[in-house]
């Protein structure tokens, strides 16, 4: 991919280096230009909010998720992106157009290798400090990858080693001009590397939520563990994670007993909150549920009905969880939807996908279910469920392994419904043996009631490259 297409962009600095020439001259630094030198240029990097919130539109897996509906009018209405993405179209974008997804990753992907491979020679600082911030750099590359796998690559299965996914791109060279696609495996064991060498170094207790933390990269490698179905050392990484929580910041299960009350602490009204949204959560940066706070705007959870969540999903919750109050069956600011069942998510505005410890919980019962711990798999579930609901609605009476393992992937679906997880969850059951035979659809309803079912082929739990990128890398092979 030409950096033309990839799209690069230098979010707080541009080296920029001459050679043979005088100090008194071409060596002084350009104007209106930061160019790291020392250990503080680095350490300052990290702090651009464009690496905490990432935009533009990183929600493709909201849309593909087996979760979403749509209807009309907010079908018809929709831009043509969101109608190829819910569709699982071969073409999501128009030849003059980039991936967004991919452009957003790409911008702080730049960053993030910068730091890695120029700060150990920046001025000033102890070698302590500069593996720290290697460290923490290596965190957020891994992070990037694994929406990257997703996105491009083949689910991780017996043919990872064959199975193409994404250019592993470790420099910050803005120039290169020439990129070949990884395996599967290739990625994978680059994430497992760059997470053990951060897991090393990184400190229990991080300067804030948006920086790196031991907790954070255990988790992160854990959950690729999972991907990849290493459960053993997936349980391994989680009890490290929860072992080694921060203790400087405030890191816990929100108790939505509390905070969904009726104009409680987040601001829900069962009056106004149907009718427009609930914008009370804190945003990742306070959010205390972040080990490493990153998020997506998500206007699918506020002003569009694009998306919404299938009666199917809806049916999932009961009466007394309080997730529920995060959808509504009323478009904003209107009447009932004329599709009944469906509801519209009403909140929060913004979706966090960094290292959230709802996941680590779940992720931690699927791997000790899939172990034969049932009764674990039941403590961890219980532990978030019971501050997500009143505790005499929060009891697991399961004993079956193959029936936890399916429940704890219900309660994944009502913890995170119309947020992307589930598109993730999909790849990775799609070769798992104990989810075989699953067919995966899309239904859109029509003005006039009539249904259009859209049915997921195998060869789309993949996204093409857009052809802006081929046309630059014409050696490059694209997804079937």
């Amino acid at each position: 991919m030409k950096s033309k297409i990839i799209k690069y962009t230098v979010v707080l600095s541009m080296i920029i280096s001459f050679s043979s020439c005088k100090k008194s001259f071409l060596e002084i630094d350009p104007k209106g230009k930061l160019i790291a030198k020392n250990i503080n240029d680095y350490d300052l990097m990290f702090n651009n909010t464009a690496q905490v919130t990432l935009n533009p539109d990183l929600d493709a897996q909201v849309l593909m998720g087996d979760e979403v509906t749509s209807i009309d009018p907010y079908f018809s209405g929709g831009a043509l992106r969101e109608m190829r993405l819910f569709r699982w179209d071969d073409v999501i974008y128009q030849p003059s157009e980039d991936a967004v997804e991919m452009s957003a990753l790409m911008k702080v992907l730049y960053t993030y290798n910068k730091i890695a491979t120029e700060v150990p020679n920046a001025i000033g600082g102890t070698d302590a400090q500069k593996a720290k911030l290697k460290a923490d750099a290596l965190l957020n590359r891994a992070w990037i990858y694994f929406y990257l796998s997703n996105y491009y690559g083949k689910p991780y299965s017996g043919s990872a080693a064959t199975d193409l996914c994404y250019p592993i791109i470790t420099n910050s060279d803005v120039t290169e001009t020439s990129f070949q696609r990884a395996t599967v495996q290739q990625v994978y064991d680059f994430m497992v590397t760059d997470l053990q060498t951060a897991i090393s170094i990184l400190p229990i207790n991080p300067v804030d939520r948006t920086r790196g933390s031991r907790a954070a990269a255990e988790a992160l490698l854990g959950k690729i563990y999972v991907f990849m179905g290493k459960y053993t050392e997936g349980l391994k990484q989680f009890n490290n994670a929860l072992n080694d929580l921060p203790t400087n910041i405030k890191v816990g299960l929100y108790d939505y007993n509390v905070t969904m009350t009726n104009n409680g602490p987040w601001g829900y009204s069962s009056v106004t909150s149907p009718l427009t949204y609930v914008v009370g959560a804190p945003l990742s940066p306070d959010y205390e549920e972040n080990l490493l706070a990153r998020q997506f705007s998500n206007g699918y959870s506020f002003l569009s009905s694009f998306a919404l969540l299938t009666p199917q999903a809806a049916s999932l919750y009961t009466s007394s969880d309080q997730r529920l109050k995060f959808f509504t069956p009323k478009p904003f600011g209107g009447a009932n939807f004329p599709a009944p069942g469906v509801l519209r998510r009403n909140g929060p505005i913004t979706v966090p996908c960094g290292v959230v410890l709802p996941e680590l919980y779940l992720l931690r019962a699927e791997c000790k279910a899939r172990t034969n711990d049932i009764d674990g798999a039941k403590t961890d579930l219980e532990t978030l469920r019971k501050n997500r609901m009143p505790a005499a609605d929060a009891t697991v009476n399961i004993t079956d392994q193959t029936a936890m393992i399916k429940f704890i992937m219900q309660e994944r679906t009502r913890e995170f419904a119309l947020q992307g997880y589930r598109w993730f969850d999909m790849r990775r059951l799609s070769v798992d043996p104990l989810f075989s035979g699953t067919t995966y659809i899309h239904t859109y309803t029509n003005s006039t009631g009539l249904n259009t079912t859209f049915t997921l082929k195998p060869e789309r739990f993949v996204l093409r490259f857009p052809d802006k990128v081929m046309l630059a890398n014409p050696g490059m092979a694209n997804n079937p």
